[in-house]
Protein backbone atom coordinates (compact mmCIF):
# COMPACT_ATOMS: atom_id res chain seq x y z
CA UNK A 1 0.00 0.00 0.00
CA UNK A 2 1.67 3.20 -1.20
CA UNK A 3 0.41 5.44 1.57
CA UNK A 4 1.59 3.19 4.41
CA UNK A 5 5.15 3.24 3.02
CA UNK A 6 5.30 6.98 3.75
CA UNK A 7 5.71 6.32 7.51
CA UNK A 8 9.50 6.59 7.65
CA UNK A 9 10.91 7.10 11.18
CA UNK A 10 14.43 7.75 9.91
CA UNK A 11 13.14 10.38 7.52
CA UNK A 12 11.05 11.98 10.27
CA UNK A 13 14.09 12.20 12.55
CA UNK A 14 16.05 13.85 9.76
CA UNK A 15 13.30 16.41 9.15
CA UNK A 16 13.14 17.20 12.87
CA UNK A 17 16.92 17.62 13.02
CA UNK A 18 16.70 19.95 10.00
CA UNK A 19 14.10 22.08 11.76
CA UNK A 20 16.24 22.28 14.91
CA UNK A 21 19.39 23.03 12.92
CA UNK A 22 17.60 25.94 11.30
CA UNK A 23 16.98 27.68 14.65
CA UNK A 24 20.13 26.50 16.49
CA UNK A 25 22.14 29.59 15.58
CA UNK A 26 19.49 31.83 17.16
CA UNK A 27 20.52 30.64 20.64
CA UNK A 28 23.84 31.97 21.96
CA UNK A 29 24.42 29.24 24.53
CA UNK A 30 24.15 25.49 24.37
CA UNK A 31 21.88 25.21 27.44
CA UNK A 32 18.88 27.14 26.06
CA UNK A 33 19.44 25.48 22.70
CA UNK A 34 19.13 22.04 24.32
CA UNK A 35 16.13 23.20 26.35
CA UNK A 36 14.44 24.51 23.20
CA UNK A 37 14.84 21.09 21.61
CA UNK A 38 13.32 19.42 24.68
CA UNK A 39 10.53 22.01 24.71
CA UNK A 40 9.74 21.32 21.06
CA UNK A 41 9.76 17.56 21.62
CA UNK A 42 7.38 18.12 24.53
CA UNK A 43 5.01 20.12 22.34
CA UNK A 44 5.03 17.25 19.85
CA UNK A 45 4.47 14.64 22.57
CA UNK A 46 1.25 13.23 23.93
CA UNK A 47 1.43 15.30 27.12
CA UNK A 48 -2.09 16.46 27.88
CA UNK A 49 -1.24 19.97 29.09
CA UNK A 50 1.83 21.45 27.43
CA UNK A 51 2.94 23.96 30.07
CA UNK A 52 6.42 24.29 31.58
CA UNK A 53 5.73 21.90 34.45
CA UNK A 54 4.48 19.11 32.22
CA UNK A 55 7.09 19.66 29.52
CA UNK A 56 9.89 19.56 32.12
CA UNK A 57 8.51 16.28 33.49
CA UNK A 58 8.28 14.88 29.95
CA UNK A 59 11.89 15.90 29.28
CA UNK A 60 13.16 14.14 32.42
CA UNK A 61 14.09 17.35 34.24
CA UNK A 62 13.90 17.47 38.03
CA UNK A 63 12.46 20.99 38.05
CA UNK A 64 10.63 23.24 35.55
CA UNK A 65 13.31 25.92 35.97
CA UNK A 66 15.07 25.40 32.59
CA UNK A 67 11.77 25.52 30.69
CA UNK A 68 10.65 28.63 32.56
CA UNK A 69 13.99 30.37 31.92
CA UNK A 70 13.72 29.51 28.22
CA UNK A 71 10.49 31.50 28.01
CA UNK A 72 11.35 34.23 30.50
CA UNK A 73 14.99 35.20 30.73
CA UNK A 74 17.23 33.15 28.39
CA UNK A 75 18.98 35.24 25.73
CA UNK A 76 17.30 34.58 22.40
CA UNK A 77 15.11 36.56 20.04
CA UNK A 78 11.67 35.10 19.31
CA UNK A 79 11.32 37.23 16.15
CA UNK A 80 14.52 35.76 14.71
CA UNK A 81 13.22 32.26 15.37
CA UNK A 82 9.91 33.33 13.82
CA UNK A 83 11.82 34.26 10.66
CA UNK A 84 13.24 30.74 10.56
CA UNK A 85 9.79 29.23 11.08
CA UNK A 86 8.51 31.21 8.11
CA UNK A 87 11.45 30.19 5.93
CA UNK A 88 11.09 26.55 6.96
CA UNK A 89 7.39 26.52 6.05
CA UNK A 90 7.95 28.18 2.69
CA UNK A 91 10.87 25.93 1.79
CA UNK A 92 8.86 22.76 2.41
CA UNK A 93 5.33 23.84 1.51
CA UNK A 94 5.98 26.45 -1.16
CA UNK A 95 4.36 26.19 -4.55
CA UNK A 96 2.48 28.11 -7.19
CA UNK A 97 -0.60 30.01 -6.09
CA UNK A 98 0.42 30.49 -2.47
CA UNK A 99 -2.07 32.37 -0.30
CA UNK A 100 -1.42 34.43 2.83
CA UNK A 101 -4.34 34.27 5.26
CA UNK A 102 -4.89 36.68 8.16
CA UNK A 103 -7.08 35.86 11.14
CA UNK A 104 -7.18 36.10 14.90
CA UNK A 105 -7.79 33.68 17.72
CA UNK A 106 -8.49 34.10 21.41
CA UNK A 107 -6.74 32.72 24.48
CA UNK A 108 -8.98 32.50 27.55
CA UNK A 109 -7.25 33.90 30.65
CA UNK A 110 -8.08 34.69 34.27
CA UNK A 111 -7.12 37.88 36.05
CA UNK A 112 -5.77 41.06 34.52
CA UNK A 113 -1.97 40.65 34.67
CA UNK A 114 -1.36 38.78 31.38
CA UNK A 115 -0.12 41.07 28.61
CA UNK A 116 -3.01 42.36 26.51
CA UNK A 117 -5.75 40.64 28.49
CA UNK A 118 -9.15 42.27 28.87
CA UNK A 119 -12.81 41.45 28.44
CA UNK A 120 -13.21 41.40 24.67
CA UNK A 121 -15.00 39.49 21.96
CA UNK A 122 -13.24 36.40 20.69
CA UNK A 123 -14.46 33.99 18.08
CA UNK A 124 -12.85 31.19 20.09
CA UNK A 125 -15.61 31.50 22.70
CA UNK A 126 -18.16 33.18 20.42
CA UNK A 127 -18.77 35.86 23.02
CA UNK A 128 -17.08 38.50 25.17
CA UNK A 129 -14.65 36.84 27.57
CA UNK A 130 -11.58 37.73 29.59
CA UNK A 131 -8.94 36.86 27.03
CA UNK A 132 -5.87 37.69 25.02
CA UNK A 133 -6.19 37.95 21.25
CA UNK A 134 -3.45 37.00 18.83
CA UNK A 135 -3.46 38.03 15.16
CA UNK A 136 -1.82 35.40 12.96
CA UNK A 137 -0.62 34.98 9.41
CA UNK A 138 -0.93 31.59 7.74
CA UNK A 139 0.64 30.38 4.50
CA UNK A 140 -1.27 27.87 2.38
CA UNK A 141 -0.48 26.02 -0.84
CA UNK A 142 -1.55 22.75 -2.40
CA UNK A 143 1.13 21.02 -0.30
CA UNK A 144 -0.06 22.17 3.11
CA UNK A 145 -0.51 25.07 5.48
CA UNK A 146 1.25 26.54 8.50
CA UNK A 147 1.24 29.59 10.76
CA UNK A 148 4.20 31.81 9.87
CA UNK A 149 3.77 34.98 11.95
CA UNK A 150 1.97 36.32 15.01
CA UNK A 151 1.17 39.54 16.84
CA UNK A 152 -0.32 39.88 20.32
CA UNK A 153 -3.08 42.48 20.12
CA UNK A 154 -2.61 45.22 22.72
CA UNK A 155 -5.90 47.03 23.53
CA UNK A 156 -5.52 50.78 23.29
CA UNK A 157 -7.20 52.17 26.40
CA UNK A 158 -6.71 49.40 28.94
CA UNK A 159 -3.05 48.74 28.08
CA UNK A 160 -1.33 51.16 25.73
CA UNK A 161 -1.90 54.18 27.97
CA UNK A 162 -1.10 52.45 31.28
CA UNK A 163 2.69 52.61 31.87
CA UNK A 164 2.65 50.67 35.15
CA UNK A 165 0.62 47.84 33.69
CA UNK A 166 2.84 47.71 30.60
CA UNK A 167 5.99 47.57 32.72
CA UNK A 168 4.63 44.79 34.93
CA UNK A 169 3.85 42.69 31.84
CA UNK A 170 7.22 43.39 30.21
CA UNK A 171 5.79 45.22 27.19
CA UNK A 172 8.60 47.08 25.35
CA UNK A 173 8.30 50.86 25.14
CA UNK A 174 8.41 50.79 21.34
CA UNK A 175 5.25 48.66 21.14
CA UNK A 176 2.34 50.99 20.45
CA UNK A 177 -1.32 50.46 19.64
CA UNK A 178 -2.11 48.91 16.30
CA UNK A 179 -5.48 47.87 14.95
CA UNK A 180 -5.85 44.23 13.99
CA UNK A 181 -5.80 45.06 10.25
CA UNK A 182 -2.66 47.11 10.85
CA UNK A 183 -0.99 44.17 12.61
CA UNK A 184 -2.08 41.96 9.72
CA UNK A 185 -0.47 44.30 7.20
CA UNK A 186 2.79 44.37 9.17
CA UNK A 187 2.97 40.57 8.96
CA UNK A 188 2.03 40.48 5.27
CA UNK A 189 4.62 43.12 4.40
CA UNK A 190 7.29 41.27 6.39
CA UNK A 191 6.50 38.02 4.57
CA UNK A 192 6.64 39.70 1.15
CA UNK A 193 9.88 41.49 2.08
CA UNK A 194 11.34 38.11 3.08
CA UNK A 195 10.64 36.78 -0.41
CA UNK A 196 7.55 34.68 0.30
CA UNK A 197 5.92 34.06 -3.08
CA UNK A 198 2.24 34.59 -2.42
CA UNK A 199 0.21 36.40 -5.11
CA UNK A 200 -2.93 36.41 -2.96
CA UNK A 201 -4.15 37.48 0.49
CA UNK A 202 -7.46 36.55 2.07
CA UNK A 203 -9.18 37.16 5.39
CA UNK A 204 -12.55 37.62 7.05
CA UNK A 205 -14.68 40.75 7.44
CA UNK A 206 -12.54 42.22 10.22
CA UNK A 207 -9.80 42.68 7.61
CA UNK A 208 -11.81 43.04 4.40
CA UNK A 209 -13.71 46.03 5.79
CA UNK A 210 -10.48 47.99 6.31
CA UNK A 211 -9.80 50.29 3.32
CA UNK A 212 -6.23 50.99 4.44
CA UNK A 213 -5.34 47.29 4.32
CA UNK A 214 -6.86 46.94 0.86
CA UNK A 215 -5.03 50.04 -0.38
CA UNK A 216 -1.71 48.78 1.02
CA UNK A 217 -2.13 45.45 -0.76
CA UNK A 218 -2.94 47.16 -4.05
CA UNK A 219 0.07 49.47 -3.71
CA UNK A 220 2.22 46.37 -3.21
CA UNK A 221 0.68 44.66 -6.25
CA UNK A 222 -0.69 41.77 -4.17
CA UNK A 223 -4.12 40.44 -5.08
CA UNK A 224 -6.79 39.91 -2.47
CA UNK A 225 -10.12 38.17 -1.91
CA UNK A 226 -11.35 39.65 1.37
CA UNK A 227 -14.70 38.99 3.03
CA UNK A 228 -16.92 42.02 3.65
CA UNK A 229 -20.32 42.66 5.25
CA UNK A 230 -23.51 42.38 3.23
CA UNK A 231 -24.13 46.07 3.90
CA UNK A 232 -21.07 47.26 2.00
CA UNK A 233 -21.94 49.56 -0.90
CA UNK A 234 -20.38 49.08 -4.33
CA UNK A 235 -20.63 50.81 -7.69
CA UNK A 236 -21.78 48.43 -10.42
CA UNK A 237 -20.60 49.05 -13.98
CA UNK A 238 -19.17 52.44 -13.00
CA UNK A 239 -22.60 53.58 -11.83
CA UNK A 240 -22.87 56.84 -9.96
CA UNK A 241 -24.90 55.55 -7.04
CA UNK A 242 -23.43 52.76 -4.91
CA UNK A 243 -25.81 50.03 -3.80
CA UNK A 244 -25.70 47.48 -1.00
CA UNK A 245 -24.11 44.17 -1.91
CA UNK A 246 -27.05 42.12 -0.65
CA UNK A 247 -29.51 44.28 -2.63
CA UNK A 248 -27.55 43.61 -5.80
CA UNK A 249 -27.38 39.88 -5.03
CA UNK A 250 -31.18 39.71 -4.82
CA UNK A 251 -31.43 41.07 -8.37
CA UNK A 252 -29.12 38.55 -10.00
CA UNK A 253 -30.71 36.23 -12.56
CA UNK A 254 -30.36 32.46 -12.26
CA UNK A 255 -27.83 32.39 -15.09
CA UNK A 256 -25.42 34.57 -13.07
CA UNK A 257 -24.74 31.77 -10.57
CA UNK A 258 -22.09 29.10 -11.15
CA UNK A 259 -21.64 26.05 -8.95
CA UNK A 260 -17.98 25.49 -8.12
CA UNK A 261 -15.97 23.84 -5.36
CA UNK A 262 -14.21 26.04 -2.82
CA UNK A 263 -11.81 23.22 -1.98
CA UNK A 264 -11.81 19.99 -0.05
CA UNK A 265 -13.27 19.85 3.45
CA UNK A 266 -13.58 17.10 6.04
CA UNK A 267 -16.53 15.62 4.14
CA UNK A 268 -15.25 16.10 0.60
CA UNK A 269 -15.45 18.94 -1.90
CA UNK A 270 -17.25 22.06 -0.67
CA UNK A 271 -19.65 23.17 -3.39
CA UNK A 272 -21.27 26.61 -3.42
CA UNK A 273 -23.00 28.79 -5.96
CA UNK A 274 -20.88 31.79 -6.99
CA UNK A 275 -21.54 35.03 -8.82
CA UNK A 276 -19.17 37.86 -9.66
CA UNK A 277 -19.53 41.32 -11.09
CA UNK A 278 -17.10 44.04 -12.12
CA UNK A 279 -17.22 47.02 -9.74
CA UNK A 280 -15.66 50.45 -9.54
CA UNK A 281 -13.32 51.81 -12.16
CA UNK A 282 -10.42 49.38 -11.86
CA UNK A 283 -10.11 46.77 -14.58
CA UNK A 284 -9.61 43.81 -12.24
CA UNK A 285 -11.89 44.76 -9.36
CA UNK A 286 -14.87 42.53 -8.54
CA UNK A 287 -17.56 41.76 -6.01
CA UNK A 288 -17.66 37.99 -5.44
CA UNK A 289 -20.79 36.45 -3.92
CA UNK A 290 -21.04 32.97 -2.41
CA UNK A 291 -24.40 31.25 -1.86
CA UNK A 292 -24.97 28.10 0.15
CA UNK A 293 -27.02 25.76 -2.07
CA UNK A 294 -28.97 24.42 0.93
CA UNK A 295 -29.52 27.37 3.27
CA UNK A 296 -29.23 30.12 0.59
CA UNK A 297 -27.01 32.03 3.01
CA UNK A 298 -24.84 34.62 1.25
CA UNK A 299 -21.25 35.75 1.79
CA UNK A 300 -19.51 38.64 0.03
CA UNK A 301 -15.93 39.35 -0.99
CA UNK A 302 -14.11 42.33 -2.44
CA UNK A 303 -11.53 41.17 -4.98
CA UNK A 304 -8.64 42.87 -6.71
CA UNK A 305 -5.73 41.57 -8.71
CA UNK A 306 -2.96 43.26 -10.70
CA UNK A 307 -3.80 41.09 -13.74
CA UNK A 308 -6.92 39.32 -14.93
CA UNK A 309 -8.02 36.36 -12.80
CA UNK A 310 -10.81 33.90 -13.70
CA UNK A 311 -13.74 33.15 -11.40
CA UNK A 312 -12.27 29.75 -10.52
CA UNK A 313 -9.12 31.40 -9.17
CA UNK A 314 -11.07 33.84 -6.99
CA UNK A 315 -13.14 30.94 -5.67
CA UNK A 316 -9.96 28.99 -4.86
CA UNK A 317 -8.52 31.89 -2.88
CA UNK A 318 -11.81 32.50 -1.04
CA UNK A 319 -11.97 28.81 -0.13
CA UNK A 320 -8.39 28.79 1.20
CA UNK A 321 -9.44 31.03 4.11
CA UNK A 322 -10.55 27.93 6.03
CA UNK A 323 -6.90 26.83 6.12
CA UNK A 324 -6.16 29.21 8.97
CA UNK A 325 -9.00 27.73 11.05
CA UNK A 326 -7.48 24.30 10.48
CA UNK A 327 -4.13 25.70 11.60
CA UNK A 328 -5.64 27.06 14.81
CA UNK A 329 -7.39 23.78 15.53
CA UNK A 330 -4.20 21.77 15.00
CA UNK A 331 -2.00 24.27 16.86
CA UNK A 332 -4.23 24.24 19.94
CA UNK A 333 -5.21 20.57 19.82
CA UNK A 334 -1.86 19.05 18.84
CA UNK A 335 1.04 21.31 19.91
CA UNK A 336 -0.37 23.32 22.83
CA UNK A 337 -0.57 26.79 21.29
CA UNK A 338 -2.96 27.85 24.06
CA UNK A 339 -1.55 25.74 26.90
CA UNK A 340 0.91 28.32 28.18
CA UNK A 341 0.80 29.65 31.73
CA UNK A 342 2.79 32.85 31.23
CA UNK A 343 1.87 36.50 31.65
CA UNK A 344 4.90 38.28 30.24
CA UNK A 345 4.95 39.78 26.72
CA UNK A 346 8.24 38.10 25.81
CA UNK A 347 7.20 34.74 27.24
CA UNK A 348 3.98 34.75 25.20
CA UNK A 349 5.83 35.35 21.95
CA UNK A 350 8.43 32.71 22.74
CA UNK A 351 5.92 29.97 23.54
CA UNK A 352 3.74 30.79 20.56
CA UNK A 353 6.73 30.87 18.20
CA UNK A 354 7.92 27.44 19.34
CA UNK A 355 4.38 26.08 18.96
CA UNK A 356 4.30 27.49 15.41
CA UNK A 357 7.58 25.69 14.68
CA UNK A 358 6.13 22.43 16.01
CA UNK A 359 3.08 22.85 13.76
CA UNK A 360 5.24 23.74 10.75
CA UNK A 361 7.29 20.59 11.35
CA UNK A 362 4.14 18.44 11.37
CA UNK A 363 2.96 20.11 8.16
CA UNK A 364 6.38 19.43 6.63
CA UNK A 365 6.18 15.74 7.50
CA UNK A 366 2.65 15.53 6.10
CA UNK A 367 3.74 17.13 2.82
CA UNK A 368 6.86 14.97 2.61
CA UNK A 369 4.90 11.77 3.30
CA UNK A 370 1.94 12.50 1.04
CA UNK A 371 1.59 10.04 -1.84
CA UNK A 372 1.06 11.32 -5.34
CA UNK A 373 -2.55 12.39 -5.63
CA UNK A 374 -4.60 11.58 -8.72
CA UNK A 375 -5.16 14.48 -11.08
CA UNK A 376 -8.93 13.98 -10.96
CA UNK A 377 -10.30 15.29 -7.63
CA UNK A 378 -13.36 13.04 -8.04
CA UNK A 379 -11.16 9.94 -8.24
CA UNK A 380 -11.81 7.37 -5.51
CA UNK A 381 -9.65 4.32 -4.83
CA UNK A 382 -11.49 1.22 -3.71
CA UNK A 383 -9.92 -1.23 -1.34
CA UNK A 384 -8.07 -0.94 1.94
CA UNK A 385 -5.51 1.78 1.10
CA UNK A 386 -5.43 4.31 3.95
CA UNK A 387 -5.83 8.04 3.46
CA UNK A 388 -2.77 10.27 3.52
CA UNK A 389 -1.20 10.94 6.91
CA UNK A 390 -2.86 13.81 8.72
CA UNK A 391 -1.22 16.23 11.17
CA UNK A 392 -2.98 14.64 14.21
CA UNK A 393 -1.95 11.15 13.10
CA UNK A 394 1.66 12.22 12.55
CA UNK A 395 1.75 13.84 15.98
CA UNK A 396 0.33 10.64 17.48
CA UNK A 397 3.01 8.52 15.80
CA UNK A 398 5.85 10.93 16.49
CA UNK A 399 6.21 10.02 20.17
CA UNK A 400 6.57 6.36 19.28
CA UNK A 401 9.09 7.21 16.55
CA UNK A 402 11.32 8.99 19.05
CA UNK A 403 10.79 6.18 21.59
CA UNK A 404 10.86 8.21 24.83
CA UNK A 405 12.18 6.45 27.94
CA UNK A 406 9.71 4.81 30.31
CA UNK A 407 9.14 7.05 33.32
CA UNK A 408 9.78 5.28 36.62
CA UNK A 409 7.21 5.33 39.46
CA UNK A 410 9.75 7.19 41.58
CA UNK A 411 9.98 10.03 39.05
CA UNK A 412 6.19 10.20 38.72
CA UNK A 413 5.92 10.47 42.51
CA UNK A 414 8.66 13.11 42.60
CA UNK A 415 6.74 15.33 40.18
CA UNK A 416 3.44 14.73 41.93
CA UNK A 417 4.95 15.86 45.23
CA UNK A 418 6.62 18.87 43.59
CA UNK A 419 3.40 20.05 41.97
CA UNK A 420 1.32 19.63 45.11
CA UNK A 421 3.84 21.50 47.26
CA UNK A 422 3.83 24.46 44.90
CA UNK A 423 0.07 24.38 44.59
CA UNK A 424 -0.18 24.42 48.38
CA UNK A 425 2.10 27.46 48.51
CA UNK A 426 0.02 29.24 45.87
CA UNK A 427 -3.21 28.40 47.68
CA UNK A 428 -1.83 29.67 50.99
CA UNK A 429 -0.77 32.96 49.37
CA UNK A 430 -4.17 33.36 47.74
CA UNK A 431 -6.04 32.73 51.00
CA UNK A 432 -3.77 35.18 52.85
CA UNK A 433 -4.33 37.94 50.29
CA UNK A 434 -8.09 37.36 50.33
CA UNK A 435 -8.22 37.42 54.14
CA UNK A 436 -6.24 40.64 54.27
CA UNK A 437 -8.56 42.20 51.69
CA UNK A 438 -11.69 41.16 53.57
CA UNK A 439 -10.26 42.40 56.86
CA UNK A 440 -9.42 45.81 55.38
CA UNK A 441 -12.91 46.04 53.85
Amino acid sequence: MAASQSVDPIRWRALFDQAMARIAGRFRRVEPRATARAYLLGLLSGVERKNCWRLAEQAGHARPGPMQRLLRSARWDADSVRDEVRAHAVDHLGGDGGVLIVDETGFMKKGRASAGVQRQYTGTAGRIENSQVGVFLAYATGRGRALIDRRLYLPEHSWCTDPERRQAAGIPNEVQFGTKPRLAWEMIAAALDAGVEAPWVTGDEAYGQDPQLRAALEARGTGYVLAVACSIRVRINSGRTPIRADTFADRLPKAAWHRQSAGTGAKGLRYYDWAWIHIGTGEHRHLLIRRNPTTRELAFYLCWSPTAAPLAELVRVAGSRWSVEECFQAAKGQVGLDHYQVRNWTSWHRHVTLAMLALAFLATVAADAAPDRPADPHHHTRGSNPISLTVPEIRHLFTAVFNPPVVSPARLLHWSNWRRRHQATARHSHYRRRSAHEASG
